[in-house]
């Protein structure tokens, strides 16, 4: 039995799926295997020694202390792209947003409640609100993970020319994006011809303030952003200057800041990007399907601090082991089991970085409690659990 606990509203489409035997999902539980939280910060939590996963029901995790988990041997799940479809057609207003006057436009009508001939001053008042249309522009895709090929995809559909940029492509997106899509190694190059510029790369200390002075200078004039991925991409200040310049014609971001509110050319949304209900849906369902997996079988899927890790349970003993990714660790455990008389049916070892998960399926085991002990006092070893 798992208990579980939940720091936000989950979706009862995700807790319902732990809702047997196996687990016990609440709010109030004191000393959870597991937790499922959105976006409740957890950095200054107490994280107890029998926590073993945390599954964040949503991409990204800046609200978890992720380094801390990684020493502790918490495994950290996210759910990347069961919200993509919320965040493009989010995108896709924002496209529209930044090029016809819709909010300004909106917000002057709203004025003429006491006009006597509302018709009449609409029709005088309206070129003030002129907008270029998007087809035929240029419109360049700053990362092409599961947001950005569909943004991609679906602005070509809109007649835009589309460039896009990632210099960490995976397969899985080479292969589902239109052909229509220049894909280009040199973002600089690019930039200088967007019209249009979406921002959709992950958040890291390698990634903060991407666009700085130094990238607006090489922007084409005129140039209209879109930041619907993380506020910490942008430098506030070099884009204010640019706003100020004329480089940038508007910029929409769904992480609003005190310097960016009442801006001119700047419009805030407040953070909307997954909050559509299907979207809390399907993250909240795979939040819970990676936890039961690993809960119940020990396997490791979309972790952002942990190797990927799948092996089919064969109903047989399993031992997974986290520990330090140094020399001889292997070679201790299969000696340890060998000394042991324990036959070994199958064996994993990935490793991420710093940290290691090793999982081992086992013909038979008897003694666990010595087995656990015996690999548990291995130099290296972070965390031995008996599946």
């Amino acid at each position: 039995m798992f208990n579980i606990l939940t720091l936000n509203e989950i979706s009862n489409k995700g807790t319902d799926k732990l809702k047997n035997t196996d687990f016990v999902v609440t709010p109030d539980a004191l000393a959870p295997e597991a937790i499922m939280v959105r976006s409740a910060s957890m950095h200054n939590m107490e994280l107890a020694p029998n926590l073993l996963a945390i599954s964040r029901a949503g991409a990204g995790t800046n609200n978890i202390p992720i380094e801390k988990c990684t020493e502790q041997g918490i495994v950290v799940f996210n759910t990347p792209g069961a919200n993509a479809n919320a965040v493009k057609e989010l995108t896709l207003a924002g496209l529209l947003l930044a090029s016809r006057e819709i909010i300004a436009g909106t917000t002057w009508t709203q004025t003429l409640a006491a006009e006597a001939d509302i018709a009449a001053v609409v029709e005088k008042g309206k070129k003030a609100f002129i907008g270029p249309e998007i087809s035929g522009k240029t419109l360049v895709v700053a990362g092409l993970g599961a947001i950005g090929v569909l943004v991609a995809n679906a602005a070509l559909s809109l007649g835009l020319k589309v460039i896009g940029y990632d210099p960490y492509l995976s397969v899985t997106s080479a292969l589902l994006i239109n052909n229509g899509v220049k894909i280009v190694e040199n973002l600089d190059k690019a930039i200088g011809q967007a019209d249009y510029l979406t921002l959709h790369v992950p958040y890291q200390a390698s990634t903060k303030y991407m666009f700085n002075q130094a990238m607006f200078e090489k922007i084409k004039p005129g140039c209209r952003i879109l930041n619907f991925s993380r506020g910490e991409l942008v430098d506030n200040t070099a884009l204010i200057a640019a706003l100020n310049l004329g480089i940038v014609a508007k910029y929409v971001t769904d992480f609003p800041t005190a310097e960016l509110l009442n801006l001119q050319n700047v419009i805030c949304i407040p953070h909307l990007g997954a909050s559509t209900p299907e979207s809390e849906e399907n993250c909240a369902e795979m939040a819970a399907t990676e936890l039961a997996a690993f809960l119940k079988y020990g396997v490791i899927k979309n972790s952002v601090n942990f190797p990927t890790c799948e092996s089919p349970y064969i109903n047989k003993p399993r031992i997974t082991l986290i520990h330090k990714n140094i020399p001889k660790m292997v070679g201790q455990v299969t000696n340890i089991l060998a000394d042991e008389n324990l036959n070994i049916d199958n064996m994993i070892n990935k490793s991420r970085g710093e940290i290691a998960y090793t999982l081992v399926d086992l013909d038979s085991l008897n003694d666990a409690p010595k087995i656990i002990s015996l690999l548990e006092q291995i130099p290296g070893m972070v965390k031995v659990r008996l599946i």
